[in-house]
């Protein structure tokens, strides 16, 4: 995959010339489609296949076509999302950003690389990616609401499995059901003082006029994300926050004020507000996090072996072990049994597991334990854990018996699908959407479009 995307980028360079793609150095660039009052230029259409390129992404027919029509659909859907004012989480697509900007850099050599790609700046690379990503979440998060109310019964699965073809039965990939017992480091009285003492300093510093919360937010917050803005989070209802972080940001309400030292799961904050409205605010923040000690890890590793080595002489069950000593929330009351959002249940493909998960189950037989291993968790803590495979269902073609879930998730796909397709070609009719003649030739997804003579 990685040489396929390398290659990729050298062969578009070779396609797409840099000093034909830009509009203001393009004569020849021109209104491919418009969409309402959007107007889609040829530029866009050459910035997009650019971007998807550098992602791997591969074309089914002639790229111009193809995004050309996905932008156009886009902004059906982006239209609609204004008007139900739907809203992005900006911070998660802070962090989309910074990844792909880090492994396109890493696949193509270097940041001076990318930027001779693109024929842009770096923080013009990132606006591009952020917008493209925005805008793809943007419709995504319609979608979902077009499709929000589709629920399927029993009867119905069923009555789907039964009109597969016999020779088209769904694959289904090995899965897993893991149980885990997760114990975090202790952070000594000593680091944590210090955290809280620099926050504390960082507090003064800002009312006392030294310097402004921005300011010390980029110079010192380990948000990456948000620090880059100034520590600000955008608009926010309570439930998106951490609780702890919630209950002190929504009962800010001087500007000019610093909260009090907050600790969440994350580490340690402190808040100052920009904006309330409504029922969602605006804040900013500074994050500190404690960090651990090797001998903490190792500590919490050793005791993890003699509760492994308990468990195997029957001194007690993993599961009494889960309840009594797990620390981690998500599956202390269930048993340590993991749970997998994708699937809404607790079989896991290896590739939806976690990496530091998986790379300990693959070799395991079922019933059997892991050796003890640190995982480094989706908010950045290295924890320590025991895995237990609590069964393996090898590969094989779907049965209603033992795949309802997987069933139940595809027939519920299928009708998502139909309905959005619908409300496309709903869209299609009602909108004021035309083409450039010169693109006859392409074969669309969807039918329908009326093209234009583009005077000259």
């Amino acid at each position: 995959m990685n040489r396929y995307i390398l290659g990729c980028l050298y062969v578009l360079l070779a396609l797409f010339p840099l000093n034909c793609v830009t509009a203001q150095d393009n004569v020849i660039d021109r209104v491919e489609w418009v969409v309402g009052d959007k107007a889609i230029l040829r530029s866009d259409i050459e910035e997009t296949i650019r971007y998807w390129m550098s992602t791997g992404r591969k074309f089914e027919g002639d790229p111009y076509c193809v995004v050309g029509e996905d932008l156009a659909v886009q902004q059906l859907f982006l239209h609609q999302a204004a008007i139900d004012s739907i809203e992005v989480d900006e911070t998660r697509i802070m962090r989309q950003v910074d990844a792909q900007m880090d492994y396109v850099i890493q696949e193509i050599g270097s940041k001076e690389k990318l930027e001779e790609y693109f024929d842009k700046n770096s923080a013009e690379i990132r606006e591009m990616y952020r917008e493209q990503l925005y805008n793809m979440e943007m419709m995504e998060m319609m979608k979902s609401k077009l499709v929000g109310d589709i629920k399927v019964s029993p009867s119905l699965v069923r009555r789907f499995y039964e009109s597969l073809p016999k020779d088209s039965l769904p694959f289904i990939q090995e899965q897993v059901e893991v149980q885990i017992i997760v114990l975090e480091p202790e952070i000594s009285e000593e680091e944590t003082e210090r955290v809280k003492s620099e926050l504390r300093d960082y507090t003064e510093r800002i009312l006392n006029g030294e310097t402004s919360f921005s300011t010390m937010a980029l110079m010192y917050s380990e948000d990456p994300l948000s620090a880059r803005r100034g520590g600000e989070l955008d608009f926010k209802g309570r439930g998106e926050f951490a609780p702890e972080f919630a209950a002190v940001a929504f009962n800010l309400t001087d500007p000019e004020k610093v909260s009090k030292i907050v600790e969440t799961e994350y580490g340690f904050h402190i808040i100052q507000l920009v904006e309330k409205r409504g029922d969602r605010v605006k804040v900013r923040h500074i994050l500190r996090k404690p960090t651990y000690s090797s001998d903490n890890v190792k500590k919490m590793l050793l005791r993890l072996d003699s509760i492994s080595t308990d468990i195997k002489d029957e001194k007690f069950t993993f599961d009494e072990a889960v309840s009594v000593i797990s620390q981690d929330k998500d599956t202390r009351n269930n048993y340590g049994i993991m749970y997998n959002r994708n699937t809404a249940s607790s079989h896991f493909s290896f590739e939806e597991l976690p990496v530091d998960v998986a790379r300990v189950v693959d070799g395991l037989k079922v019933g059997e334990l892991s050796q003890p291993f640190t995982w480094v968790r989706e908010n950045g803590k290295t924890v320590c854990a025991i895995a237990k495979l609590k069964s393996r269902t090898d590969a094989h073609l779907a049965t209603i018996n033992d795949d309802y879930e997987a069933l139940s998730m595809m027939y519920k796909t299928q009708l998502s699908n139909e309905r959005i397709q619908e409300w496309i070609r709903s869209k299609q009719k009602s909108t004021y959407v035309r083409i450039n003649s010169d693109n006859r030739s392409c074969e669309f997804k969807y039918p329908g479009w009326e093209f234009y003579e583009e005077k000259r």
